[in-house]
C-alpha cells in the first residue's frame, strides 16, 4: 500500500500541483487548506507536507503542537513554503520539521525528499496486545477480530498505551503526551476517556493502579 501524505496548503493551485506530482509518484494524497482541517485528518497519515502561512494560523506553531502529542512525535513533516531565507529554514527545522523546501520547488526533489523521510522514520505501526490489535497507519482497532469505532482522541490514547503495555502512566503524563502541553482540560478528561475506552475494549485490558494512574495490561508471559 502506498504511503499516505497529508498536504496542508491554502493556495488551491499550489495544493493541486503538489497533489498531482505526489500522486504521479505513487503516493496517496489528502489535501486540506487550514490547520483545523489538518488536525482532523491526521489519522492514518504517513507524512505531512506543511505550508508556513495558513489562514487560521502559523504552520510552525501547529508543528510545535503536533510534536507535543504522541501521534505527531515521530510523524515525518516536510515544510514547503515561500519563506526561503536561511533564518526561516533554521527556525522551521528547530520547530520540529524533518526537512524544509522553499517555493518554487522541483517536483522531483519534493518526491525524493519525502521518500527519504519515510525511509528514515519507520515506527512500529501495528500493536498487538492480547486480543487487541491497533494499526496506527490505517487508524483501525480490532478486538478479537472485530473492528471498533473510536474517536480520534480515544484512538490516540489507546495507541499511546499500546506502545508500552504494562507501563503505568499518570493522568498528568497522559494529558501532556496525548492531548499536548497546551491543553487546558483537567485530569478528569483522562478519566472520562479511559472509561469510554474500557466500555469498548473491556475493563480487564485497561487497569487502574491506585495512586499512580493507568496502564494497558501486558499479556501473560511478556517481559
Amino acid at each position: 500500500m502506498s504511503a499516505r501524505v497529508l498536504v496542508v496548503e491554502d493556495e488551491f493551485v499550489v495544493r493541486e500541483l503538489i497533489a498531482f506530482h505526489l500522486t504521479q509518484a505513487g503516493f496517496t494524497v489528502e489535501e486540506v487548506g487550514t490547520l483545523e482541517e489538518a488536525w482532523r485528518s491526521l489519522t492514518g497519515v504517513d507524512a505531512v507536507v506543511l505550508d508556513w502561512m495558513l489562514p487560521d494560523g502559523s504552520g510552525v506553531e501547529w508543528l510545535r503542537r503536533l510534536r507535543a502529542t504522541v501521534r505527531g512525535e515521530r510523524l515525518p513533516v516536510l515544510m514547503l513554503t515561500a519563506r526561503a531565507s536561511e533564518r526561516d529554514k533554521v527556525f522551521g527545522l528547530d520547530a520540529g520539521a524533518d526537512d524544509y523546501l522553499a517555493k518554487p520547488f522541483s517536483s522531483a526533489e519534493l518526491t525524493a525528499r519525502l521518500r527519504a523521510l519515510l525511509r528514515r522514520t519507520e515506527p512500529q505501526r501495528v500493536h498487538k496486545v492480547g486480543p487487541l490489535e491497533l494499526d496506527e497507519r490505517l487508524g483501525v482497532v480490532t478486538l478479537n477480530g472485530r473492528e471498533l469505532s473510536l474517536t480520534r482522541r480515544e484512538f490516540e490514547l489507546l495507541a499511546f498505551l499500546c506502545a508500552s503495555p504494562g507501563r503505568v502512566f499518570s493522568r498528568t503524563e497522559l494529558l501532556d503526551r496525548v492531548w499536548g502541553e497546551d491543553f487546558l482540560g483537567t485530569e478528569r478528561t483522562v478519566d472520562q476517556h479511559i472509561a469510554q475506552l474500557r466500555a469498548l475494549v473491556g475493563a480487564e485490558l485497561i487497569e487502574t493502579v491506585r495512586g499512580r494512574g493507568y496502564r494497558l495490561r501486558a499479556p501473560e508471559g511478556s517481559a
